[in-house]
């Protein structure tokens, strides 16, 4: 050990125990804030008391300022002298604004309304491997997930795509975006606006989700511009039909066994010079890099979805996947957000 760097003590493991325990009441904390509307609340109108606030969402005052004060601990409100609160910076769009590219209650509900019994449950699946999959959990669970990677899916819509060669020109002459495991269809609704002469297709093997994404498209005015189809990719859309296959936290979703599959269906989807993009997370490759910052948000996936059934693919396996399927272009590979990879290659 460096004689720069102090010796691990007893007190700076407990110390840091105590600081993730207080982490997990803290997301438990922003939970409630969301549901009883607090968040909202303050976004609208920013410095009340905890009376006044009370009063705005029909709350106990003195539970409520309990609540405040513990946010006023964590940061999450500020407030002046006189006890009138408001959100700390930027938290009006991270935890008050569903639509905004930077929201992240869903990812928080994730944790709190369904991780929570994962874990729960996953005690008795180290023993006998049951796993309960993402599918047929229902529409609440499909909403939240889709909450939870909306950031991921404007900036696929808006910047990714518009960002691959030739890519922009096509779907402006009418071309067509396939999203494979396309869940409640928000992001081929930002394809849509983004694109008005595009085609959109969604393709989804779970009911529950493509039953909340038609209400949308029916709520959009969009169903005559976007096509949501039940089943596997191979089954529902004709080789060399679309100009990009995209698929958005949905390849690690896929069971190792059948993904060479999935991603063999996509590159034969694609029309020539067509692009296929993964947003996805990658797994580490050895065990140095567990202690790598780009490889945090992965490793916290896997084990919150290990009753899910799911596994995520590792840098090599990823690429071995695509070389598999056909595709023996430059792989682009980058990092967004939190430890998020966007892979990106041309038919």
């Amino acid at each position: 050990m460096s004689a720069d760097v102090p010796p691990l003590t007893a007190d700076a493991q407990v110390a840091r125990i105590f600081a993730l325990r207080r982490g997990f009441n803290t997301i438990h904390l922003i939970d409630v804030g969301i549901k009883l509307g607090v968040f909202r609340a303050l976004a609208e109108a920013p410095d009340l008391t905890a009376e006044a606030l009370a009063e705005r969402l029909d709350l106990r005052a003195p539970w409520l300022k309990i609540w405040l004060w513990t946010a006023h601990g964590e940061s999450l409100v500020d407030a002046d002298d006189a006890e009138r609160f408001r959100l700390a910076p930027f938290l009006d769009v991270i935890l008050a604004n569903p639509s905004h590219p930077r929201y992240l209650g869903g990812y928080v509900q994730l944790g709190t309304d369904f991780a929570t019994e994962d874990f729960r449950r996953s005690v008795a699946g180290f023993r006998d491997g049951e796993v309960k999959p993402f599918q047929g959990r229902g529409e609440a669970f499909a909403k939240v997930i889709a909450e939870s990677t909306w950031g991921l899916q404007i900036a696929t819509a808006k910047k990714i795509l518009p960002g691959l060669a030739g890519l922009q020109e096509r779907l402006a002459a009418g071309g067509s975006v396939l999203e494979v495991g396309c869940g409640t269809a928000n992001f081929l609704v930002q394809v849509a606006k983004g694109f008005p002469a595009a085609r959109a297709i969604g393709v989804d093997i779970d009911p529950d989700g493509l039953a909340v994404g038609r209400e949308r498209l029916r709520d959009a005015g969009l169903t005559n511009r976007i096509d949501l189809r039940e089943g596997t990719v191979g089954a529902t859309v004709p080789a060399k039909s679309v100009d990009a296959a995209v698929m958005i936290e949905v390849l690690h979703e896929i069971s190792p066994q059948l993904r060479a599959a999935v991603v063999a269906e996509c590159a034969a989807a694609l029309k020539p010079g067509g692009w296929l993009v993964i947003v996805d997370e990658t797994y580490p490759s050895t065990l140095a890099q567990t202690r790598e910052a780009e490889f945090r948000f992965p490793l916290q996936t896997a084990i919150e979805e290990l009753t899910w059934g799911n596994v995520i693919p590792t840098c090599e396996e990823q690429e071995s996947l695509l070389r598999g399927a056909g595709f023996g272009g430059a792989i682009g590979r980058s990092l967004i957000g939190e430890g998020f990879t966007i892979l990106t290659v041309q038919n």
